[in-house]
């Protein structure tokens, strides 16, 4: 999926929280005081295709691992952001504090 997006287009990926059981099973399981398993719920979409997994608590860092160089692979496309030069932006702060720039104020009356 990321590398049909890496000209155009976005990949969007959510994680959440699930023990991949019905509220009515976990209320059950919840009274009788066996232990709930949550796991990873993990999709991902460029909005046509979806893809999902469930990961285990046993295998969440070697998910991660492996997600996370695949992210580092895949950001070549992204776009460098311009910073503005920090005196720059200092001074641009002082003139609109003062409410006028320097070149339109009055001089005072002694």
């Amino acid at each position: 999926m990321f590398e049909h997006s890496t000209e155009k287009g976005s990949v969007w990926v959510t994680l959440k929280r699930s023990s991949l059981k019905s509220k009515v099973q976990r209320n059950k399981m919840k009274t009788a005081g066996e232990p709930l398993d949550y796991r990873c719920l993990i999709r991902a979409t460029n909005g046509k295709k979806t893809i999902s997994t469930s990961v285990g608590a046993k295998d969440h860092q070697k998910f991660q691992a492996s997600y996370a160089t695949i992210l580092k692979a895949h950001m070549t496309a992204l776009k460098k952001r311009e910073r503005k030069d920090k005196k720059k932006a200092a001074d641009a702060t002082t003139n609109k504090k003062d409410g006028e720039s320097s070149k339109n104020r009055k001089p005072k009356k002694v």
